[in-house]
């Protein structure tokens, strides 16, 4: 007979993991993920592994993948009770990353963990992935839900999401054949997006109770949490008229470091200082930061989400297609000969 030292048992729930928490939000989350399905889905949630078949529209299919996450934009989340869109910020930054090679989002996972799960906290933060995968036209078709009781802070939780995309072999973008006098195009960001907010965070604090009431029209809070745009939409409708070179995503690192990721060696992107407007959002970090224009293009995305290099005889059209679809665009400078000068300059 097996006896036990302990007067009582302990059960998964008195260790802090309520396995009926996680099914109550297994069944909120179904119908979101429903609405985001594609062709091309053979199983998605509550399985084992997801499935998914590319399609035979695709001759030569070339599989581009992404992953992130929101970064210290959630310590914001977690303050104001802002959880709703969040989940939108996740989905971007994978999708409008695996669009720059020119791929078409295909499926999207996520993966939400906390220390106690709270279903309706959960559940908009993954409606909110729901959302970003529909507008994207990307599928929700799996993810995991980890409730570790003493690995995060009371209210608090952490997000990372995982995209795979397709593009034809022959339509890969990798900027090798951008060259000089390319001009380049931008399309105005969200807000902030989802990079920049550890420096966000301090001028808030800097600020004190001296914030501004609105800014671009929006109430503060909202201006700051306004979600990453997604471009994936539109400039995939581009892409199918127009011979654009090369797409930059621009986050951490802003202007300044992401539009040479997509460069040929020899090349630089000189951009006109005023080509594009500041925001009210941007001209206050600047000013409550007291920092410099070159670092506010280094450090954010500045009011440009996502850069578009096409040769010059097709700048005018491919503008005005994306413009058309809903983006506002700017024409930021041209492609130039580097020399020994920086691969962005902006002046």
């Amino acid at each position: 007979m097996t006896t036990s030292t302990h007067a009582t048992s302990i059960s998964y729930k008195d260790a802090g993991v309520d396995m009926d928490a996680g099914d109550a939000l297994i069944e909120r989350i179904k119908p979101l993920a429903k609405k985001t399905m594609r062709e091309g889905v053979l199983a998605g949630i509550g399985g084992f592994g997801a499935m998914f078949e590319v399609s035979k529209k695709f001759k030569e299919p070339v599989l581009v993948s992404g992953t992130d996450g929101v970064g210290t934009k959630l310590k914001l989340a977690f303050e104001w009770n802002m959880h709703e869109t969040v989940g939108i910020d996740l989905v971007a930054m994978s999708v409008n990353d695996v669009l720059v090679q020119g791929a078409e989002p295909l499926f999207f996972l996520d993966y939400f963990a906390c220390g106690k799960l709270d279903v309706d906290v959960a559940a908009a933060v993954i409606g909110g992935i729901a959302k970003g995968c529909e507008l994207s036209g990307c599928a929700l078709i799996g993810g995991e839900t980890a409730e570790m009781p003493g690995m995060y802070p009371a209210g608090e939780y952490d997000l990372a999401g995982f995209c795979v995309g397709a593009v034809e072999k022959s339509k890969i973008l990798n900027g090798a054949n951008v060259a000089p006098g390319d001009v380049v195009l931008g399309l105005a960001s969200s807000g902030v997006h989802s990079n920049g907010f550890s420096l966000v965070r301090k001028c808030i604090e800097r600020a004190g109770n001296d914030l501004p009431v609105e800014l671009d029209g929006k109430p503060f809070k909202q201006a700051v949490m306004e979600p990453t745009r997604l471009y994936v939409k539109n400039v995939l409708a581009a892409l199918a008229v127009h011979p654009i070179k090369a797409l930059a995503h621009i986050t951490g690192g802003g202007l300044l470091e992401n539009i040479p990721r997509v460069l040929p060696e020899g090349t630089a992107a000189h951009l006109v200082k005023g080509s594009w407007p500041q925001t009210e959002l941007f001209a206050w970090l600047q000013k409550t930061a007291g920092i410099d224009d070159l670092e506010m293009n280094r450090t954010f995305n500045n009011g440009i989400g996502m850069v578009v290099v096409i040769d010059a005889a097709h700048a005018a059209a491919a503008a005005k297609t994306l413009a058309d679809a809903g983006e506002a665009v700017y024409t930021l400078g041209v492609i130039a000969a580097k020399g020994d000068g920086a691969a962005v300059v902006v002046g």
